[in-house]
């Protein structure tokens, strides 16, 4: 029985560590800025897939909700925060759309069995990621308006550093398939 409380015990802490770990790295993505072009780049929706990827969507899905509500309480921890408020009030704003996007781009993720196919890896984490963008824009259509360019604003942008960071990411599944397939059995 002990023995039985002990692996508990260890299991709670492991998955706590790993949540823990998880959106901070996706926090530290959201702030760090790449020079790009025509805007600057993060690398928030890189880790978002990533941890579809490597944790599978139930604990995937749990760390991005996590995040979420680290967010939402006033935690400086999206893309645009402190700069331009935060808590529920920067989280109801434009970019509300794509941050609920990233519960469904890591549910989806985590859901796709990745091989050694880097094309057909590749168009997975572009479907990922396209539910992100989808949910963004159709929030950024009804804050700003649908008369506006909304595809222009809220996609085109950032359509050459998604790219990009699918690219990267499809060769890292790829090469590491085999020990992402490890970490998801000890997990």
């Amino acid at each position: 029985m002990e023995i039985a409380k002990s692996l508990k015990q260890i299991n709670i802490l492991k998955y706590f560590l790993l949540i823990l770990f998880s959106t901070t790295l996706l926090a530290i993505s959201a702030k760090f800025k790449i020079p790009f072009y025509p805007v600057p780049m993060t690398m928030q929706t890189f880790v978002v897939l990533l941890i579809g990827v490597c944790f599978g969507w139930r604990l995937g899905v749990t760390i991005i909700i996590f995040y979420l509500f680290e967010g939402m309480i006033g935690l400086p921890v999206f893309s645009g925060t402190p700069e331009k408020g935060s808590g529920m009030v920067y989280f109801m704003g434009p970019t509300m759309g794509y941050l609920v996007g990233f519960i469904f781009a890591t549910m989806l993720c985590g859901l796709f069995n990745f091989n050694k196919n880097i094309v057909f890896n590749f168009l997975k984490l572009t479907l990922s990621v396209s539910i992100i963008y989808f949910l963004g824009v159709a929030w950024l259509g009804n804050i700003i308006g649908w008369d506006k360019p909304i595809f222009n604003l809220g996609v085109a942008p950032f359509l050459l550093a998604e790219f990009f960071k699918l690219t990267i990411l499809s060769m890292i599944v790829t090469l590491f398939n085999d020990k992402i397939h490890l970490l998801k059995k000890w997990i």
